[in-house]
């Protein structure tokens, strides 16, 4: 299981812990000296607040508002305008510093490297001197100012930092100054340009405004469209009134309409029958007759009831009567006559009225389809009225406005520090220990990552697939038998549990026989070969030790006995088995050491000698242990594999590379070995963050304790 990433952190730097003070100590040294060798430096701080303002050259207003999303732009363009070369080029001319060598040398910078531009010197020369002049102190300028806005306001400071206090006050006041000139003359040339548009801008539209009334009086005349009254709208439209052919046509047809009724009233009287019409009845001239006739035709009637018809008085009324009746029949048909001559006036006006009204009808249609071309002139006759009166306007207001007030204001101006600003020790000492700590973290990220070798007990089963037996502390060769005599020694316990886990290799425990190698020398595995023989011994199994590694002998060291008669001396065919030189170490533990060094030790393990011994002796022990030579490089561990029932493979802590691991394991399978597992050796404290270390785990008293300190030192 994976450990947290905080505890795999604090492992790995205590692990490199010296590494790390030692970078750590380093780094605040030379942080400490370079603070006490460099000059200082003085700083001063001019204040000035920027008011938030944009001059508009037309008012006419886009979709969004202005001040939207522009605030931050105005600013940032500001804080670069500080900034910018031509306000170092602006300081450096106002304060004349292109011909103070004193500036330079605060710098560190000899005039004489950059040229003099004596008078004394041609015109070409001086010029190239001051050019290369203005440029340096253009750069020194622009290196040496900071910028730094005052959070959450319009106010800003500006820093300049030199080794002279006098000239660090003068050169922030200068600069504030020069950027108040530079934003006056920004807004006057603003101006200047704004007004030369503008007067661009405004000729041309008077152009097209002349231009565009011209077409549409034309056009009017040409289709004859006279508009009686206009007027404009609220947005500056022109709203078109009643047309002259509208205005006829409405006076026309109002007077067909009364002709219309005049010629009904008429038709209607000239369409009676008989004497007794309407227009006969109102006649006041037949009303007269009939009056004056029932009057005589009364008297008549009067008469007539005393005297005969022929009674002269009689007859003279009867001769009036009939008079009367002949006027009023006259009159009568002459009442007739009138109506019927005014129906037919009336019929005849109301269809030259028709006709003329028809007429209109057709002229107004004819208009109102050329009125579409007369309201295009006229919307392009309003708009380029809007534009140039609005143009015109804006230009009278920066007529009358000018440049106007100016938006930066100084607060503060700068004074001459007392004290330097740099260097500052305890910042420095920081920043020392800052950068230490990060190169000591990439020195031990890099060693971590380089870093192949097994640390993680776990890994021999999970990367190398192969069983992971146990792991052994770190200690000295001369102290393994001493160790493995205490029962209760870490080394004791940690070789016990190995035997215990030989135990569940086989359907028959331990397994019989066994050869133990490494991939490469001291990687523990004659020590643990030696170690596991004196455990079983010690569990009343007869074992026998053989040092097979006859090119370098590690088993009479451990035993601290001679390295005479051997293995060499058996293969080379000296001895037979009954012959074999073995020796006793302890109780059931005899070893066979490997005997003098041959020239030919492939040769020997190739021959089937050794598995004839390994055969021999298993007929007398219960366990034949081998300490094989390391694999890589030499051929007589997977010799060796071939007659034994399996190896067992040791690897060094924090030692040898998986990669080299890995081959070593390879070879042995190629040789057709079974590796019944690994045994992790010379655990020390860098494990422990695995849960293995010298510790152990078990801790049997101040004694053991004192022990285990002894080899933690080593």
């Amino acid at each position: 299981m994976a450990l947290p990433i905080l505890e795999q952190l604090w492992f790995m730097i205590f692990n490199h812990k010296w590494i790390i003070l030692t970078i750590l100590a380093a780094s605040l040294l030379i942080g400490l000296v370079l603070t006490l060798l460099a000059t200082p430096l003085y700083t001063a701080t001019a204040r000035i607040e920027i008011s938030r303002a944009q001059d508009n050259i037309t008012n006419v207003e886009g979709v969004q508002a202005n001040d939207i999303g522009k605030s931050m732009e105005f600013f940032q363009t500001q804080y670069a305008l500080l900034e910018a070369k031509s306000m170092a080029q602006r300081v450096a001319n106002a304060l004349n510093l292109t011909s103070d060598d004193s500036f330079f040398e605060a710098y560190g910078v000899e005039p004489s490297e950059i040229g003099l531009g004596d008078a004394g010197d041609n015109g070409a020369k001086v010029s190239e001197g001051r050019g290369r002049r203005e440029k340096m102190a253009t750069r020194i300028l622009r290196s040496s100012v900071a910028i730094s806005p005052v959070r959450g306001s319009s106010l800003v400071d500006v820093n300049f930092t030199s080794p002279d206090p006098t000239l660090s006050a003068k050169v922030a006041n200068s600069w504030v100054e020069q950027f108040i000139e530079s934003n006056l003359d920004r807004r006057y040339a603003s101006t200047e340009d704004a007004r030369k548009f503008l007067e661009s801008r405004l000729s041309e539209l008077r152009q097209r405004l002349e231009e565009s009334e011209r077409n549409l009086v034309t056009y009017a005349a040409q289709q004859e469209i006279v508009q009686l009254d206009s007027k404009r709208s609220e947005d500056g439209r022109t709203v078109g009134g009643q047309t002259l052919v509208g205005s006829d046509l409405e006076a026309m047809n109002k007077a067909l309409s009364d002709a219309i009724s005049a010629r009904v009233a008429a038709q209607s009287g000239a369409g009676q029958n008989g004497s007794a019409s309407e227009q006969s009845m109102s006649n006041a001239t037949i009303a007269g007759l009939r009056q004056q006739r029932a009057i005589i035709a009364a008297e008549r009637a009067n008469l007539l009831s005393q005297f005969e018809p022929e009674y002269p008085s009689v007859k003279a009324l009867t001769s009036q009567v009939e008079e009367l009746d002949s006027s009023i029949r006259a009159e009568e048909r002459r009442v007739k006559q009138s109506v019927n001559s005014q129906y037919r006036e009336a019929l005849q006006r109301e269809t030259t009225l028709r006709q003329k009204v028809q007429q209109l009808k057709s002229d107004l249609t004819s208009q109102n389809r050329a009125s579409i071309q007369y309201n295009i002139y006229q919307r392009e006759v309003d708009t380029n009225r809007q534009l140039y009166d609005g143009l015109l306007q804006r230009y009278k207001e920066i007529g009358v406005a000018g440049v106007g007030s100016n938006n930066i204001q100084t607060v503060d101006r700068a004074t001459r520090p007392n004290r330097p600003s740099s260097p500052n020790l305890q910042v420095n000492l920081s920043l020392a220990f800052f950068l230490g700590v990060l190169a000591s973290g990439a020195y031990v990220f890099a060693r971590e990552q380089i870093d192949q070798s097994l640390r993680d007990p776990s890994d021999i089963k999970r990367i190398l697939g192969i069983t992971d037996l146990g792991a052994i502390p770190t200690f000295e060769k001369g102290d393994v038998p001493e160790l493995l005599q205490d029962r209760k020694s870490i080394s004791s316990e940690a070789y016990f549990s190995i035997c215990t886990s030989l135990s569940f290799l086989t359907d028959h425990g331990v397994p019989r026989s066994m050869a133990f190698t490494s991939t490469r020398p001291n990687e523990g595995k004659s020590t643990s070969a030696f170690a596991v023989g004196v455990m079983l011994a010690r569990m009343g199994k007869k074992t026998l030790l053989i040092d097979g590694d006859m090119r370098n002998p590690s088993v009479d060291a451990i035993m601290d006995v001679p390295n005479e008669e051997g293995l060499s001396n058996y293969l080379s065919g000296n001895f037979s088995e009954d012959e074999l030189p073995r020796r006793n170490y302890q109780q059931n533990l005899d070893y066979l050491v490997a005997g003098p060094t041959p020239p030919n030790a492939a040769e020997l393990l190739s021959s089937d000698r050794l598995s004839q011994l390994v055969t021999t002796m298993l007929q007398h022990y219960d366990h034949v242990l081998i300490d094989a030579p390391p694999v890589m490089g030499i051929a007589d561990s997977p010799l060796i594999a071939k007659s034994v029932e399996g190896v067992i493979f040791s690897i060094e802590a924090n030692g040898a590379k998986m990669r080299a691991i890995r081959s070593a394991l390879e070879r042995l399978s190629k040789s057709n070995a079974h590796v019944f597992g690994a045994i992790l050796t010379k655990l020390d404290g860098r494990n422990s963050q695995y849960g293995y270390g010298y510790a152990y785990g078990y801790g049997y008293g101040n004694d053991q304790s004192k022990k285990s300190d002894e080899i933690d030192d080593l």
